[in-house]
């Protein structure tokens, strides 16, 4: 049987090109993979929906490395879309040495996206993931040049696809043919297209020479403040942040809340100093129900011990000038 190992998202592109080869008989192997600006859960989805086999690789080590000076650079915000589709598919190219298959695939789609899709940037994809005969584009394979999975016959290249430009009508007409009612929209999926999160992002990498995987989990939630000693201070928005926030401390953090007045969790990270931490004491109590220039108890804990600070609301100014 031919065997294709393909790069799922879950959005319609990738979903209609597993439909494709499936259609061939050909059996297909998703890859989806996991770093902190991306997650497996729509190719999930996808992979239930037209019984395939999912992988889910976490390349969040070598997918940072990557970020951190991309060879072909950023797209609008920091997403270096060719540097880390390159990446996928040499991540891929892997399984499929290892499974003995026969070709690589994707959901590009040609001119679909103006960095990483015109002609020039699936070419320099193919060439910089090491695989370049082997990947094929079923959406529009038809006008980009026949690839050695075709030219051996193990795929029929009259039945792929000829879809170009962003106009996604043709997409939309396929997923009605195949009865395909629940897709992913194309916007969306990586936090690196999205300015508050590259904001943070940027700041972060600027200030800190190792984050850790969990620093830029940390970025997605949260009010997000630099100290003077350069330290950070991750204050929660609602119930439902302070809740993930305390799921993802550790034993190095210090863990605040206001004592008798109803408030947000306040996380500083990594060993933070007394001040730090009297600094962040002030500024939760700022975003607290503690009345106007009260003095009051913050709790916090580093690891299994406790401890109370007393202390104000910082100056609301003050704060913003801090904040990410």
């Amino acid at each position: 049987m031919i065997i294709g190992v393909g790069l799922v998202s879950g959005g319609l592109d990738s979903i209609l090109a597993v439909k494709v080869l499936q259609d061939q008989g050909i059996r297909v192997i998703g890859i989806s993979f996991v770093t902190p600006f991306f997650g497996p859960e729509r190719a999930k989805k996808a992979a239930e929906m037209l019984n395939f086999e999912l992988r889910i690789l976490d390349v969040s080590s070598v997918h940072i490395e990557m970020l951190r000076s991309p060879k072909h650079g950023y797209g609008k915000q920091m997403n270096p879309c060719i540097d880390c589709h390159a990446l996928m598919f040499r991540e891929a190219g892997k399984v499929m040495e290892a499974e003995g298959a026969d070709f690589l695939f994707s959901g590009e789609v040609l001119n679909e996206r103006p960095m990483s899709q015109t002609r020039r940037a699936l070419k320099l994809v193919a060439k910089e993931s090491g695989y370049s005969d082997l990947i094929l584009r079923p959406l529009s394979a038809k006008l980009l040049p026949e690839t050695l999975p075709e030219l051996e016959r193990k795929v029929d290249r009259e039945r792929l696809l000829d879809i170009s430009g962003r106009v996604r009508k043709r997409q939309i007409e396929l997923a009605e043919h195949y009865g395909i009612k629940e897709y992913a929209q194309p916007a969306g999926g990586c936090l690196l297209t999205e300015p508050s999160y590259t904001n943070k992002l940027q700041e972060l990498m600027k200030q800190s020479q190792n984050p850790e995987i969990r620093d830029f989990q940390l970025l997605v939630m949260g009010r997000h403040f630099r100290l003077d000693t350069g330290e950070k201070v991750i204050i929660g928005r609602n119930h439902e942040e302070n809740i993930k926030l305390l799921s993802m401390k550790n034993d190095s953090d210090a863990v605040m809340n206001v004592r008798d007045y109803k408030g947000p969790v306040a996380i500083i990270p990594h060993n933070p100093s007394e001040k730090a931490i009297a600094k962040a004491a002030s500024i939760c109590i700022q975003y607290s129900d503690t009345p106007i220039d009260t003095e009051v108890a913050v709790v916090y804990n580093i690891g299994e011990k406790s401890f109370i600070i007393y202390a104000k609301a910082a100056d609301k100014k003050e704060i913003n000038a801090i904040r990410i």
